[in-house]
């Protein structure tokens, strides 16, 4: 952690240094005052003011004494997750996934609808209805709802519209302005699998990396890269779309528009097009452990090109962390040995070594956790320029 000092701006300085104070309350709490002035290098006099600021603000409680090393026993804080929730979405090719969390980020309530038809005309009702069952199971707090994030597999503009979804087959749909003139609530729009690359960061598997790639694999595949701790958007915030990246040459035709996308061989798609019995993760699992050859021979197959795919994001990364998540976590049992000795076939020794291979820890829930903290992160930034510090 770093704070600015100097003449500069004395109120945009307070403002970053309680949202340090802030952040590490967060992560760390219950701690003390004299605590966070270790942790982050602020004089005492600075957290004791910015910490009064955080209690005035109903995000920060003293929950009394802890244990003394001398003198006085230290007044212990923690971070108030109960003074506001936020929604998450996660609208996926044939589903929309919705979460409730309070404030740290704990599931408080979930709701889940299929999707049959794609059109924005057909699934907006249905993502208003999870959206509005979610605010209305909120109890109450100081701050209500706070916000709403979504994460939608397509190329996402900067002014949350979806720009591009092929697999939605959705274009130019103006997602964070529908969504926020309904609801009279601020809404975050992202990529679903930067989404799933940020839940997992904070909540999941990717806890202990700072280099990490996410890699969701429903319908599509998508990744979200993380470098030092932060999410790598690129020049113009569309980095990431790793599912279109050619894997065979001559290969068959994507909906985006290329040839031999890796997501029309290392994804659900390529179960759907074997029809039944295999048409799904689920479907083909199920016959799996029931002894199917056929079906273990196609999420073998399908775990091979995700091990090829993986093996070029290794080679060009090297991360510390690959991290499988969304759908495909289902299938792990028998996709996992094909990605692993496809990786090793593949890559160079001195790039994989000491990279771990790792399913999302929330499984199919990474997107949505990471909606709802995109949500609490814009809250909690607007707090801190109101002045709660």
């Amino acid at each position: 952690m770093h704070r600015l000092s100097g003449t500069g701006d004395s109120a945009l300085i307070r403002r970053i240094n309680t949202a340090i104070v802030l952040e590490c309350i967060r992560n760390e709490s219950p701690l003390s005052r004299a605590r966070i002035s270790e942790r982050t290098g602020l004089n005492k006099a600075t957290v004791s003011s910015l910490v009064s600021g955080l209690i005035d603000a109903g995000l920060v409680s003293e929950i009394g004494t802890g244990e003394s090393s001398g003198g006085r026993k230290p007044v212990m804080l923690l971070f108030n997750a109960g003074a506001g929730y936020a929604v998450g979405i996660d609208v996926g090719v044939n589903y929309i996934r919705g979460l409730l969390t309070d404030l740290a980020g704990a599931p408080a309530a979930r709701r889940e609808t299929k999707i049959a038809r794609r059109s924005p005309d057909d699934v907006l009702p249905l993502l208003y209805d999870v959206i509005g069952g979610l605010i209305a199971e909120a109890p109450r707090s100081r701050y209500g709802v706070v916000g709403i994030g979504v994460g939608v597999s397509g190329i996402v503009g900067d002014d949350g519209t979806i720009l591009f979804a092929p697999n939605l087959e959705w274009r130019n749909v103006p997602l964070k302005r529908l969504v926020e003139k309904r609801f009279s609530l601020p809404c975050v729009i992202d990529n679903e699998a930067n989404a799933g690359a940020a839940g997992e960061l904070r909540y999941g598997a990717g806890r202990g990396f700072a280099d990490q790639i996410y890699v969701s694999v429903g319908i599509g595949i998508g990744t979200g890269i993380i470098i030092n701790r932060e999410l790598y958007r690129g020049k113009s915030g569309f980095s990431g779309e790793l599912g279109h990246m050619s894997i065979a040459v001559d290969g068959r035709h994507c909906g985006c528009g290329n040839l031999g996308c890796w997501e029309l061989y290392a994804s659900e798609k390529s179960l759907l097009e074997q029809g039944e019995p295999y048409a799904s993760f689920e479907a083909a699992c199920a016959a799996a452990e029931s002894g199917d050859g056929e079906a273990v021979r196609l999420l073998e197959t399908i775990g091979g090109y995700l091990g090829a795919g993986i093996a070029n994001i290794v080679n060009v990364f090297n991360p510390e962390a690959v991290i499988l998540g969304n759908r495909v976590c289902i299938a792990e049992p028998f996709v996992r040995g094909a990605i692993e000795r496809e990786i090793e076939r593949r890559t160079q020794a001195y790039h994989r070594e000491g990279m771990r291979l790792l399913f999302a820890e929330l499984g199919e829930h990474s997107a949505v956790r990471g909606a709802a903290g995109y949500a609490i992160s814009r809250f909690l930034d607007s707090i801190n320029g109101q002045g709660a510090g």
